[in-house]
């Protein structure tokens, strides 16, 4: 409570979390473009969405030892997720598209924890971060201070989603998966070739979360086990903002960001993480509420 006290005797501090929960719930926003991609187009909820974010934090970061700046770092990481993605689909992925939800869930599970394991061996579980070298903004006398890499990692959020808006609309490939997600059969039957679809989907999506995931490492840190808290994060905004809807996705990633900064600060910052699986269980609650009224609604 005297937490909550300081806010309303404080309003800079208020502005401080305003702001720091909205640059950072643009990161969260990256990776939750991929999971709505993927599970809108392939039926697929993808349980390792955040190791694609951690791996890419991880190729940003030995770029940056090998002398490469963090921000070059973002479209090799992608690139590099990319390949990763393609190759996961090609060899793993491609058997449970199609196949029960339940079954998604278990498989890409067991593939975060393959990945999570890997990286521990041969990364170490010493947490890293990448030297973006930006600096501060200072706001209202100095009151509030704005990290300039939270900028550009709002600014990549926004580019992000816009270019993958403009490559679902205007480029052959994103018409297909366009036209994949309405109808994978009709698709078919129409001559597109659903397994190349697929195989572009998750490759897009993972690499969607390598560029998020090197804005991470530059913003804070990268270890093995940061996956978890980014699936569920993305989880929880594709389940509020719905699938294919990108403005949607960034509007509830921007709240989410709020909300949990917020919560961190008046609860302390050890509840933070309880307080996004908590927030999980009443989007979940809820979600199933409504539905059911709707159903009643429309009966």
């Amino acid at each position: 409570m005297e937490n909550l006290r300081l806010l309303f005797s404080a309003p800079p501090l208020s502005v401080q979390l305003l702001l720091d929960g909205l640059l950072i719930g643009a990161i969260f926003a990256l990776a939750a473009y991929g999971m709505a991609l993927v599970w809108g187009v392939m039926g697929i909820i993808n349980v390792a969405q955040g190791e694609f974010v951690m791996l890419g934090g991880y190729a940003a970061y030995y770029l940056y030892t090998a002398g490469i700046h963090p921000l070059f770092g973002i479209p090799l990481a992608a690139v590099a997720l990319f390949a990763l993605g393609w190759l996961l689909y090609r060899t793993v992925v491609f058997r449970i598209v199609d196949k029960d939800l339940f079954i998604s869930i278990l498989a890409t599970y067991g593939l975060s924890i393959l990945l999570q394991q890997l990286a521990n061996v041969f990364f170490g579980a010493n947490v890293r971060t990448a030297e973006s070298g930006f600096g501060i903004f200072y706001l209202m006398g100095g009151a509030v201070t704005v990290s300039q890499i939270k900028l550009v990692s709002f600014a990549a959020a926004l580019l992000v989603g816009a270019s993958l808006l403009l490559f679902l609309r205007r480029s052959r490939m994103g018409q297909a998966i366009r036209a994949t997600a309405q109808n994978a059969r009709a698709a078919r039957v129409m001559g597109i070739d659903t397994d190349s679809v697929y195989a572009w989907t998750f490759g897009i999506n993972a690499a969607i979360c390598g560029a998020s995931g090197a804005l991470v490492a530059m913003t804070w840190i990268v270890h093995p086990y940061l996956g978890l808290p980014y699936t569920v994060r993305s989880f929880m905004i594709v389940i509020i903002a719905g699938l294919g809807n990108v403005a949607g996705v960034l509007a509830a990633a921007l709240g989410l960001g709020v909300a949990e900064n917020f919560a961190g600060f008046i609860l302390g910052a050890e509840y933070q993480t309880a307080f996004i699986f908590m927030l999980l269980v009443v989007i979940l609650v809820w979600r199933r509420f409504w539905l059911a009224r709707q159903r009643r609604y429309l009966a």
